[in-house]
């Protein structure tokens, strides 16, 4: 009889006693810190906050040929929405048989006049001279952050003649908006001297580059105003004080191109800053700079201090490939966030997304990152 009290008393305390039946998310919400990585697999994460809640979109997440969304209350704890975007909507304009799958790449949502617009890259199914590369940026619109997402058009915001990704929009204080995007390497070998370099120690015959440009965007969306502006390329000498970081996957052979791509742009105190990820973004070097101007199209100059993020093994660290950032704020809009993807030695290949404090005071931006270690949680949250 005792025997079966004990047993009876356990099955209470043990399963249905509150303090026991609480969810692991719901204990993980009363925690007074958060560590990196979350527990999300995204490459390219960008966060919408947007009636009290944030969204994040990305690369991959196991997307079928589109892109999923996550919601959160906090930036720490995110929940899966599912896929927001598919390419077989009535208005798709990729090509889903290309190169890496149709390439769906880089979405950015952006809440406008109660809607919201999803911009794109993927693989544009126009392709009279069957490129291996013909990327170009799309826009869909929703009703809600978590679609589904319908293409505005049959057809790409535009063609500049040669594949873009990584497209960033920029809403300035005086109503007018701007698109970034990324050139992309492909077919584009660059005269330089580290390119006289790789080809004088064998390692490549040319050094191919990617290149930031930006243009204004049509208030509707519908298209550009003017031709492309060049706004950021890699070094042409190596005497350049940003040739050195720029150039480590020549240098470390790991392939014969030089990126810059992933560009993310925003005023404060006057100034416009864009940043911006070199080299491979498969590989260990994926690092993020910056560079400041006083106009949204430039001239820009990158910061003598770049890069302000980068692998930290050489530290004693396990994180390397950080790149491809967006920004946050926390919930009370006082702590400012770098959301970007990085590799660690337990998730591999695998991109998964970090969130670390950044500053900017003095024209300068810092970043308190790559973490691992449990960090404070964004200022704001709800007790």
């Amino acid at each position: 009889m005792k025997q079966a009290l004990v047993l009876v008393f356990l099955f209470f305390f043990l399963f249905l006693h509150p303090s026991w039946t609480q969810t692991p998310q719901r204990l993980a919400t009363n925690k007074a810190t958060f560590s990196n990585p979350l527990p999300v697999k995204l490459g390219d994460p960008y966060v919408l906050y947007t009636q009290g809640s944030y969204y994040m979109y990305g690369t991959g997440g196991g997307a079928d040929k589109g892109f999923v969304a996550y919601s959160s209350k906090d930036l720490v704890n995110w929940k899966a929405e599912g896929q927001v975007y598919f390419h077989d909507n009535k208005n798709g304009w990729s090509d889903p048989k290309a190169s890496w799958g149709g390439a769906y790449w880089a979405p950015e949502v952006y809440a406008v006049k109660g809607k919201y617009y999803l911009f794109y890259s993927a693989q544009w199914k126009v392709n009279p001279t069957r490129e291996v590369e013909n990327f170009r940026i799309g826009v869909a619109v929703a009703d809600k952050p978590t679609g589904p997402f319908v293409d505005l058009t049959d057809k790409p915001i535009f063609d500049p003649g040669y594949p873009i990704i990584d497209a960033n929009v920029f809403f300035d204080t005086n109503g007018k908006v701007y698109l970034y995007y990324s050139r992309c390497c492909y077919k584009h070998p660059v005269k330089s001297e580290i390119a006289d370099l790789a080809r004088e120690k064998g390692w490549y015959k040319e050094i191919e580059e990617s290149w930031v440009y930006g243009v204004e965007l049509k208030p509707d969306f519908s298209g550009v105003i003017g031709q492309p502006v060049l706004l950021l390329r890699p070094p042409i000498r190596l005497s350049d004080k940003q040739a050195e970081w720029e150039s480590r996957s020549v240098t470390a052979r790991e392939v014969n191109r030089r990126w810059t791509e992933g560009s993310v742009t925003f005023k404060k105190d006057n100034t416009y800053y864009i940043m911006y990820s070199a080299n491979h973004f498969g590989g260990r070097y994926y690092a993020i700079g910056y560079a400041t101007g006083q106009s949204p199209l430039g001239p820009f100059t990158k910061s003598d201090t770049n890069p302000v993020l980068q692998q930290n093994i050489d530290r004693g660290g396990t994180v390397t490939g950080t790149g491809h950032n967006s920004i946050a704020y926390s919930p009370d809009g006082k702590e400012m966030f770098c959301v970007y993807h990085g590799r660690t030695a337990q998730t591999g290949d695998e991109r998964v997304v970090f969130i670390d404090r950044m500053q900017v005071k003095n024209g300068r931006i810092t970043i308190s990152g790559p973490t691992t270690t449990p960090q404070k949680r964004p200022s704001g949250l709800a007790k």
